[in-house]
């Protein structure tokens, strides 16, 4: 009997379930590759463009060269010399402090530095 319940609360739980909630599913979907290749999937997007496929990508082809869609390595460098440029900047301050600092003082300076 108990089983019979479970059953019966199952059953009213997939009748409970809200209709037309889920993208529509593409058995045949086109996805087509910057290097020319199509091929078809299961997908909710009826066409679908990449950049890599298993015919270009490195990793399946064996070349030996750098994916870099978002310019990742330019991006870096740029971040590279700007660092630089401050670490130059930064140094450059701290060098005139220090040479103010020893520079030549006034009178009153001097004094000051004697007490």
């Amino acid at each position: 009997m108990i089983h019979g319940l479970n059953l019966a609360r199952n059953s009213c739980i997939i009748n409970a379930m809200k209709v037309n909630t889920h993208p529509t599913y593409y058995e045949e979907a086109q996805v087509v590759c910057v290097c020319g290749n199509k091929f078809t999937v299961g997908s909710t997007k009826q066409n679908i463009h990449v950049e890599l496929c298993y015919q270009c990508h490195p990793f399946y082809t064996g070349e030996q060269r750098f994916v870099d869609t978002a310019s990742r390595i330019q991006k870096f460098e740029d971040k590279k010399k700007i660092a630089v440029d401050y670490k130059k900047i930064v140094t450059k301050k701290s060098e005139e402090e220090r040479k103010r600092q020893e520079g030549p003082k006034s009178l009153r300076e001097m004094l000051m530095g004697l007490k």
